[in-house]
């Protein structure tokens, strides 16, 4: 949890994906996310983490359905969904906050 702090607490967007292995939404976000981090290169960052080996984040974060995913800047929450969405929706949320 001390570590989650760290990783949002930057001056550049983070998108967040709180996923599992064994959804299948989550799984077809692969790809996805792995566009946007790569359309974004370091002007902002694409962390992906499991629900399952992050019970307490997770739950601390009322992540209920999957996959659900956030925008952070500077430690605050910008932007928050459940469900998958596409990669030029995601870069325009990005930018907007760049």
């Amino acid at each position: 949890m001390s570590k989650f702090g760290e990783l949002v607490d930057l001056n550049i967007p983070v998108l967040l994906d709180f996923y599992t292995e064994w959804n299948e939404a989550s799984n077809s976000m692969h790809p996805v996310l792995r566009d946007v981090a790569a359309a974004m290169g370091d002007k902002a960052k694409v962390i992906k983490i499991d629900v399952d080996k992050n019970s307490q984040l997770a739950e601390a974060l009322r992540v209920k359905g999957l996959p659900t995913l956030m925008i952070y800047k500077s430690g605050e929450m910008k932007w928050r969904q459940s469900g998958e969405q596409d990669a030029n929706t995601l870069i325009g949320l990005l930018k907007e906050y760049l």
